[in-house]
């Protein structure tokens, strides 16, 4: 089919088409794909709660999990309240300490 001969009206229709043609298939496909999960739980004489639990055992990130904050690899040698990491943008402080000609290493928590 050569498009560009296609009318617009008909265009339109056509994604129209394939828009219903591509969900109706989606769900085909999702709906296989659940059969065949059932298949193989009844098979393996599993349930749903053994799924869901060994999936998370198997490496899955649960949503809450939370990072161990990063430690603060430079800090203010007046203000110990003043820290950073290394990491990102510089804070104001660090940026003045270093236009006023010090060495960021002069900054390093031993």
């Amino acid at each position: 089919m050569e498009l560009s001969t296609v009318d617009f009206a008909e265009l339109l229709q056509l994604r129209a088409d394939v828009d219903a043609e591509i969900r109706r298939r989606e769900s085909e496909e999702k709906a296989k794909a659940a059969k065949q999960v059932l298949e193989l739980i009844r098979t393996h004489g599993l349930d749903i709660e053994d799924i869901a639990s060994k999936s998370a055992k198997l490496g899955s990130v649960p949503a809450t999990s939370t990072r161990k904050p990063v430690e603060a690899k430079y800090r203010h040698p007046d203000d110990a309240s003043l820290s950073w990491t290394g990491r990102g943008r510089k804070p104001l402080w660090v940026v003045a300490w270093l236009d006023a000609g010090h060495a960021l290493e002069a900054l390093q928590i031993k």
